[in-house]
């Protein structure tokens, strides 16, 4: 009866252990703080609405979940001030680092500095916030903008009537508006016959409502350059409102779900956008946060490489969700940005 009373007493304390350990969080051979867990961090947009911001803040979601971060969410509503005290409050949570999606610079200069002089941590991602202090991640739109662009002359030749879709203001837009500036300077064939674009918590209906104008004044425009896919979501709705779907090519940067869906549908202009995967971007943006929250070195410049998807390769390869693009195009679901060795990676 001693032997038994003494086995159920260790079976009880290895169980109380194991609960203990359980509880106590943390990520096995992770540094300070992350090797306890429960580390504080804020993911602050600028937008939420859209399929990218929504599989950023996945992939973000997902990330954290892994490193056993407590992350909060703000959710984005183009509302300049209101991301401003959004910084504030997670200040005041007491966070230890902040991932800022998106914005506005000219409004968060101050308080970003703020979280910095706290101790903060801050990563931005397409937000040039011109601060040393402050990695960067984006999604190399110099190249996304090049690789689209190079489709588009491989289809359409070097002289065409152009329409361009473009909202300055936006780091990521305003790069990609480079690339199509040196473009036309490189291409005199190529006419910019009208620009218009609008970002909004209804970008792709308000974007169609400016494409069904541009493309009535401008009847010779046979394609169109938007590089966001909210964008060449509106113009494809104009397009298509307007009859003359078979008439147009449309070019975009980003993919979701309902983009391939839209790109591969019989009769579609939109006919191939460049892309990361977002929530590679949302790891990234959180790897990278943990890293400088770790002590560790991480580079000012976070770069995650684009892929081109065009619909030919999309409906021959059978592609019809993110999640078999990511099966089907093994580099789509991954980057080696910032990286370490006690740093899940295996999330999708």
């Amino acid at each position: 009866m001693k032997s038994l009373s003494r086995l159920a007493l260790s079976a009880a304390a290895i169980s109380l252990f194991i609960s203990q350990a359980a509880l106590a969080g943390g990520v096995s051979g992770a540094p300070a703080p992350f090797d306890k867990g429960g580390v504080k961090v804020a993911l602050i947009s600028y937008i939420s609405a859209g399929d990218f911001f929504q599989a950023y803040q996945a992939g973000a979601e997902a990330q954290a979940k892994a490193l056993d971060i407590d992350l909060r969410v703000f959710p984005g509503r183009q509302n300049a001030a209101e991301q401003r005290e959004q910084i504030l409050q997670a200040i005041n949570l007491g966070v230890s680092g902040i991932v800022i999606d998106h914005g506005l610079p000219e409004s968060l200069g101050d308080v970003v500095q703020k979280a910095l002089d706290k101790g903060i941590k801050v990563v931005a991602f397409d937000v040039n916030l011109n601060n040393p202090k402050i990695p960067q991640v984006e999604q190399s739109d110099h190249e996304l903008a090049e690789l689209a662009l190079k489709q588009v002359v491989k289809d359409n030749g070097d002289s065409f009537k152009a329409g361009y879709v473009y909202v300055a203001g936006f780091a990521p837009l305003d790069r990609r508006n480079e690339v199509w500036d040196k473009f036309k300077k490189q291409n005199s064939g190529v006419v910019e016959k009208a620009r218009f674009g609008n970002v909004s918590d209804t970008t792709a209906t308000s974007t169609a409502d400016q494409a069904k104008a541009a493309l009535t004044a401008n009847p010779d425009i046979g394609v169109i350059f938007a590089p966001y896919d909210e964008f060449a979501r509106g113009v494809k709705l104009a397009a298509n409102d307007l009859g003359i779907a078979n008439k147009l090519k449309i070019y975009s940067a980003d993919v979701s779900t309902a983009d391939i869906q839209e790109i591969t549908e019989p009769g579609s202009p939109w006919v191939a956008t460049v892309a990361t995967n977002p929530a590679v971007v949302g790891a990234v943006s959180i790897r990278a946060t943990a890293l400088q929250i770790a002590g560790q070195d991480v580079p000012h410049q976070i770069t995650v490489k684009p892929t081109l998807l065009t619909q030919e390769g999309l409906r021959t390869a059978g592609v019809k969700t993110i999640e078999e693009l990511a099966q089907k195009v093994p580099a789509f679901n991954a980057s080696d940005a910032v990286t370490a060795s006690w740093i899940p990676q295996k999330l999708f």
